[in-house]
């Protein structure tokens, strides 16, 4: 199976934060799932921890490399920019990833990397895959909650994403 590409700043297992959540799904493929995840004004209606999506300079609502956005999770406003954007293509998995921070880009109260595959499988199934790595103060305060909110959080993303391409696919 693929896996993420990390930029070395942010590799698992040296960052303060990491989350990888997963699910495998029957009955899906990649490109019915993508439309979902890609399109952020979409997320609020599977995904009740992101709320208030804004986009800078003309981008959105689908993504595309390099476009800005903001949205509010945890109760915080999270300033993003897409940092890998590859539709599914055939044999190819979907790739997302975008960096986001809280404060300006050179003074991070948090500083993320949150990025996304999805790969369709032999047998009529398709995985998606979720995995952040956080840097900074918050990032360390949410680590050591348990349980941990940020993979609670995402596998709620994940499977709200899923049963949203599935409920449309029928």
């Amino acid at each position: 199976m693929s896996e993420i590409v990390w930029p070395e700043k942010y590799t698992p297992g040296t960052t303060d934060n990491y989350s990888s959540n997963e699910v495998i799904v029957r009955g899906l493929s990649a490109a019915e799932v993508w439309p979902y995840l890609n399109d952020a004004t979409a997320w609020p209606t599977y995904y009740k921890n992101a709320t208030k999506i804004g986009f800078d300079g003309g981008a959105g609502p689908e993504f595309s490399q390099g476009a800005r956005f903001r949205f509010t999770t945890f109760g915080v406003v999270v300033e993003c920019e897409i940092t890998e954007h590859v539709p599914p293509a055939e044999g190819k998995p979907a790739r997302l990833a975008w960096q986001a921070w809280i404060g300006g880009p050179d003074d991070k109260a948090l500083d993320v990397l949150h990025a996304w595959l999805i790969e369709d499988l032999p047998g009529g199934r398709v995985r998606i895959l979720s995995q952040e790595s956080q840097i900074g103060k918050l990032a360390k305060e949410m680590a050591i909650k348990k349980p941990n909110p940020l993979i609670n959080s995402h596998q709620d993303w994940l499977e709200g994403l899923a049963h949203t391409a599935a409920k449309a696919s029928k």
